[in-house]
């Protein structure tokens, strides 16, 4: 499913965000340290554990059905440091946890040999190292900017310059399930944004029977979940009931029916499924009002925030979502809040169980961690209550 990405064209206006950053094909450029920096890491070691961490409710969208979520972890140490990554593993991918493992231990001694002197071109020496699985360069790469940060004795988002002001609500997501099982979720969990997975025959019921039991800020998911004339007729009656905007309505391979929806559309329509690599963002444009950024199906933070960039050059809505990552992956989307117009981070919420403390919630709000790095600490499995 995933090829190796091709080179990467940037506006050069945008240049000044990443200043450090190289892409594929640049000459070789000056290390983000001086020789004589004590910061500067030399070869790291790298560990991995895998887990299956359960839901608190099964989860269901329009694609089946789960009650566990895997996901591989990574500590990359160094300099009496580690940085955690986190690669959630998504059945429709085919990149399961036993395909990151192998791949991560057939490549070990290359992962640990490189002196992590700046994430960005650590994440360009992995994405060559693994260019169809960026499953892993993901948990890699948030490991290596866990680490760096850590390094610099700053949370990701102040090495970002970033005003933690501007953070966004995150919303909490609701499965599929019967009208009334989906009403009683909302009801066991107060929240001021909700996001509805859709795709059954009773959408219109569902959003119907949420609206009337709730001034909340309704999003809608149809995962590619229908068919054009199937969403032209359900979205002007979702506009109708308040929805904010409708995520993926039809399958990514149909952009004839995208680009039709998209011009007729009374609500904006944000792309998932559709944008997944860097070169998609382009293809969404004149498709999509916006896009879903996942850090895992991306290939990491690296690209996820030349993304974001990129998408604001066409005047695109910027989300970041979540696949049900632990606080560990979570706190990495914490720290790229302030960049963001929606965000959909509700892992840690969703899961009965959890491998880090750190990150913590307010009625929407998150409240992004101000340890170095990530910020979070890794506990290992434990059950919240």
């Amino acid at each position: 499913m995933f090829s190796k990405m091709q080179n990467i064209s940037i506006n050069p206006a945008l240049t000044p965000y990443f200043p450090n950053c190289r892409f594929p094909g640049d000459p070789p450029g000056p290390p983000a340290d001086s020789p004589a920096d004590p910061l500067i890491l030399l070869p790291m070691t790298c560990n991995y554990e895998s887990f299956n961490l359960a839901f608190r409710h099964p989860f269901t969208i329009s694609r089946g059905t789960k009650t566990h979520q895997p996901t591989l972890i990574v500590q990359l140490s160094g300099n009496g440091l580690t940085g955690f990554g986190e690669a959630p593993a998504i059945t429709y991918y085919h990149l399961p946890v036993e395909k990151m493992i192998a791949d991560l231990e057939s490549r070990r001694p290359f992962i640990e040999k490189f002196a992590l002197t700046d994430p960005e071109r650590y994440w360009h020496y992995l994405h060559h190292l693994f260019p169809d699985n960026p499953f892993l360069v993901c948990a890699l790469d948030i490991a290596a900017w866990d680490l760096f940060g850590q390094l610099r004795g700053q949370p990701l988002y102040k090495l970002w310059k970033l005003d933690p002001a501007k953070a966004p609500l995150t919303d909490y997501t609701i499965g599929i399930d019967t009208v009334d099982k989906m009403v009683e979720k909302m009801n066991e969990f107060p929240w001021p944004i909700y996001k509805i997975k859709l795709g059954t025959p009773d959408d219109l019921a569902i959003v119907t029977a949420l609206r009337a039991r709730s001034n909340a800020i309704l999003r809608v998911d149809a995962n590619a979940g229908w068919t054009l004339p199937e969403a032209l007729e359900k979205i002007p009656r979702l506009a109708e009931l308040g929805v904010e905007f409708v995520e993926q309505p039809l399958p990514r391979e149909d952009r004839e029916g995208m680009a039709t929806l998209f011009s007729r559309s009374p609500l904006p329509l944000i792309a998932d499924e559709s944008c997944v690599r860097e070169e998609d963002v382009d293809a969404c444009a004149g498709h999509f009002h916006g896009i879903n950024i996942k850090l895992t199906k991306c290939s990491g933070i690296t690209p996820a925030r030349r993304m974001i960039q990129h998408a604001r050059s066409l005047g695109m809505h910027v989300m970041v979502g979540s696949m049900n990552e632990s606080t560990i992956g979570s706190a990495a989307i914490a720290h790229l809040l302030p960049y963001l117009d929606f965000v959909d981070m509700d892992g840690p919420l969703l899961l009965k169980e959890d491998l880090a403390t750190g990150l913590d919630f307010d009625y929407g709000k998150v409240i992004i961690p101000q340890r170095p790095g990530l910020g979070v600490e890794y506990k290992g499995l434990f059950v919240k209550n």
